[in-house]
């Protein structure tokens, strides 16, 4: 439904009845200089008090995606905090694709930080939650305490050793330029494309419930379209510059990479190497998972967090 002149929010009803997803709804406005107040929203499960686990999702999943680790990381004492990025999930979604961009989503999640004022947090990013969380971090580094990085990267286009050489490769220019043409995408399909494992129908319907047409897909088709594979694209020099704070920001940094997602493992040496505070980690690799590694090994991932979670406060 339109809520104002070019915003739009999916109705409630599209959300009911989802497998495994009992949250309560959270909401908090985030301010855009053009759009006005844009309403976010976020899962929020756990003691109030206790140190923050924050997960950002990536695309074209929502907050769905870690409704197998919420649970557990809450019930292990932890406050976990899933918010459903500006364009995606139960979060307002405007309707021009022109209203969309890289630098756009780190200011959205700057302000969703500020917002709740969260402190001591414990990032966990997958996909494009990792370039716009480690942005957020490299510009707010005081509220941060440590990185679970899972299917993630943070690209430079620098050769290697500091980037991955051939990266984004004929696989992903072609999901660029589906993305720059196309005006619809089947989301169901495209989450389960990289499953090891087809997720069950009535899964793969909750992915598609934030959408009910085209005119929702917005934030879904420009996101990838904002990857930069090129010198002087947006948020490439913010990119290096965040590279450049990793390299000396010596809070625990753990990879948790899955062991079927080429998409993305070319990173994971790249940030065992150059993030100070991933030297001595117990690095992890997740069997039997794709890209969506939350999707099909939720709780191996949520067990290998709250080790690490644990060891920072035994």
């Amino acid at each position: 439904m339109e809520i104002r002149p070019g915003l739009l929010r999916t109705p409630d009803a599209r959300f009911d009845g989802l497998p495994d997803y009992a949250f309560a709804p959270h909401h908090v406005d985030v301010a855009d200089a053009d759009l006005g107040p844009l309403r976010m929203h976020y899962v929020d499960e756990g003691p109030r008090d206790a140190p923050v686990v924050l997960m950002l999702h990536g695309n074209p999943t929502w907050s769905y995606l870690y409704r197998h680790m919420i649970g557990p990381v809450a019930d292990a004492g932890y406050r976990v905090i899933a918010p459903d990025m500006i364009g995606f999930g139960k979060s307002d979604k405007p309707a021009a694709r022109s209203a969309y961009g890289f630098d756009r989503f780190v200011g959205w999640m700057r302000e969703f930080v500020a917002a709740l004022d969260l402190k001591e947090i414990t990032l966990v990013c997958q996909d494009w939650g990792g370039p716009i969380g480690l942005r957020v971090l490299a510009d707010m580094p005081n509220r941060f305490a440590a990185v679970l990085a899972t299917n993630t990267l943070l690209q430079n286009c620098d050769p290697p050793p500091l980037g991955v050489a051939g990266w984004p490769g004929d696989a992903i220019a072609a999901w660029i330029d589906l993305c720059r043409t196309a005006s619809d995408l089947p989301v169901s399909e495209f989450v389960a494309g990289p499953c090891v494992t087809r997720p069950a129908d009535a899964v793969l319907a909750a992915y598609d419930a934030p959408f009910p047409d085209a005119r929702y897909k917005a934030g879904v088709l420009e996101i990838t379209c904002g990857i930069p594979i090129a010198e002087g694209a947006e948020g490439l020099d913010a990119n290096r510059a965040a590279w450049r704070f990793l390299e000396s920001w010596e809070r625990p940094f753990l990879t948790a990479f899955s062991d079927s997602d080429p998409a993305t493992i070319g990173w994971e040496d790249v940030f065992q190497r150059r993030v100070a505070g991933a030297a001595g980690q117990d690095h992890v690799r997740i069997p039997r998972a794709g890209h969506f590694v939350q999707e099909e090994q939720g709780p191996a991932l949520a067990d290998a967090l709250i080790a690490f979670l644990k060891k920072q406060r035994p």
